[in-house]
């Protein structure tokens, strides 16, 4: 398996010009492979949304070391391939729609690389499909709801080809439906397309099925492993100012008092059979 992305003592400083610096992101080091879904979370202010940006190649490292796809994203003849392997998706769609129809929007990417007509149109059409949104290609894209918008933000950047996409807080903005739709198209993206997946977001809900969970805090990487790893440390979480899932949170509670034999529950179906074991 390729290493897909990968962070050599990483630090970023936002320099201000009266007051002190901030120290967004310390000396964080860490590696994605191809392929893998990595959750992302933190508390507001702990540095994944800079971390975020660092990969797009939006911001460059302060010191360290960025690698996407084989390339140091401090190589600025490279930033596009850099981009093009790996796109993003922001918190508020409408910040991304530029075009004035949903076709148009998807082909804006490919369009600036300089990809034949024909091809884009074919990359359009299949886009779409992957988001299941093929049906809407003639309507504008303020007609749609705040999730229809951002799967076409996401068909978007499928529409550029990449290996990976970064989502910074895709969800935040949306209803439990429009969550449900893009957390829907993430995972099916990442289970059958392949596409090595960071997802960013403050829902600890959304990163139950991802393969690593990495926890921000000041900066660095306060915790890292597998989501039943983490999610059932409820006590570091809470230390950390996170949530933790309803479900996770039911059963350590139930296990403290005597009622359930194990914590380790991070589904409703986990819960059933716990307790009727």
């Amino acid at each position: 398996m390729n290493t897909m992305i990968e962070f050599k003592n990483v630090g970023y400083i936002y320099e201000k010009h009266e007051g002190e610096d901030t120290l967004a992101v310390d000396d964080v080091s860490f590696s994605v492979q191809e392929g893998e879904f990595i959750g992302i979370i933190g508390h507001n202010g702990s540095g994944k949304s800079t971390l975020s940006k660092m990969i797009n190649a939006i911001l460059f490292p302060t010191s360290g070391d960025v690698i996407v796809s084989g390339i140091n994203t401090k190589d600025h003849d490279r930033i596009w391939e850099v981009r093009q392997n790996a796109g993003m998706v922001f918190q508020n769609p409408d910040n991304q729609l530029v075009a004035t129809l949903v076709e148009e929007e998807v082909a804006f990417g490919p369009e600036n690389l300089g990809v034949d007509p024909k091809e884009i149109r074919r990359r359009v059409d299949e886009a779409l499909d992957n988001v299941e949104m093929g049906d809407y290609k003639n309507k504008k894209p303020h007609q749609l709801s705040g999730g229809q918008k951002q799967r076409i933000a996401i068909a978007g950047i499928l529409a550029m080809k990449p290996k990976c996409i970064v989502l910074d807080e895709p969800t935040a903005m949306l209803d439990p439906s429009g969550r449900k739709e893009v957390m829907d198209t993430i995972k099916r993206l990442n289970k059958e397309e392949n596409i090595t997946i960071l997802h960013i977001t403050h829902y600890m809900d959304e990163v139950v099925d991802a393969d690593r969970i990495l926890v921000m805090d000041n900066g660095k990487i306060a915790m890292e492993g597998t989501p039943r790893e983490i999610l059932n440390q409820v006590e570091k979480l809470k230390s950390l100012r996170l949530d933790v899932p309803q479900i996770t949170e039911l059963a350590y509670n139930l296990k403290k008092e005597n009622l359930l034999a194990s914590s380790d529950v991070l589904t409703v179906h986990e819960m059933v059979d716990a307790l009727c074991q």
